[in-house]
């Protein structure tokens, strides 16, 4: 075969298998490292925008019927890295006069002790910080490219290794966890984190709590303009026992309306951070 034919036969392969050569994948712990530096400039940035958080909660009975539900909305802002929300509705209802005063009341004493906090201890708690945990205590597998939101994206599964040594209680239920994870290629942010609890974990031996198999988390983050990344969603289902209560619970939360802040809400919540 010479020349001409091997390479015409390695762009027909290229064009009936459009990832055969596509660039590699790279190494989950190196594109990681990206992540985290990414999500330090995100922590800077996100300080000067506010958005709108809606939290539905769902308390359910033993057999995972819905028998209460409650809904809050709060304006949200970061202090610090610190979040902080100030509540504007509950279930459909905005505040009273009497009620938002006590709110505004109550938001300011946070700002204040926010203010005062040193930024470093308030940051890495996002969707990289909770990867960075898992990392050391699972097993990755079948990284791929795929399409989210009509961008390209590197996703990677897990699950959780028995024979790993975790230093402390996150780690340890990480060895109980699996699930996938998203990067944004171009961006180098987490788009989306699934995890599921594939067996129970106990803490104290189960005499304070525990967290029963089949619980879940799915978090998305997505670009709101300015180079930002911002959380968008995040939906938890828990089936857990605390001392000797059992919690079960739906909690679906949506971040909305992103924009920077304005002088009518600084006029209500005071500075953030300034």
């Amino acid at each position: 075969m010479n020349i001409e034919s091997l390479m015409a036969t390695v762009m027909s392969l290229c064009l009936a298998i459009p990832f055969a050569c596509a660039q590699a994948i790279p190494d989950i712990e190196t594109l990681l490292k990206d992540v985290r530096a990414n999500q330090h400039k995100m922590d800077e940035i996100r300080e000067d925008y506010t958005f709108h958080r809606t939290m539905t909660e769902e308390d359910l009975d033993e057999k995972g019927a819905v028998v209460k539900t409650t809904t809050t909305e709060r304006e949200f802002f970061f202090v610090n890295g610190r979040g902080i929300g100030r509540l504007v509705k509950k279930n459909g209802v905005p505040l009273n006069p009497q009620e938002e005063k006590k709110e505004d009341a109550r938001v300011r004493g946070v700002v204040e002790i926010a203010m005062k906090t040193a930024p470093k201890a308030r940051r890495g708690r996002g969707p990289a910080g909770l990867i960075g945990e898992i990392l050391p205590m699972v097993k990755i597998s079948n990284p791929r490219r795929v399409s989210f939101h009509g961008r390209s994206t590197l996703a990677f599964d897990f699950t959780g290794d028995p024979r790993a040594k975790g230093k402390g209680t996150e780690e340890n239920a990480a060895k109980k966890m699996a699930g996938e994870i998203w990067f944004d290629e171009a961006d180098h942010q987490v788009a989306r984190l699934e995890v599921h609890f594939y067996d129970n974990f106990r803490i104290g031996g189960g005499l304070l709590a525990s967290v029963q198999k089949g619980s879940t988390m799915e978090v998305e983050q997505g670009p709101i303009g300015g180079g930002l990344w911002m959380q968008t969603s995040n939906d938890q289902h828990v089936n857990a026992r605390i001392v000797v209560r059992n919690f079960r619970q739906n909690v679906h939360t949506k971040n909305t309306d992103f924009k920077k802040f304005n002088v009518e809400i600084l006029q209500q919540i005071g500075p953030p951070g300034k």
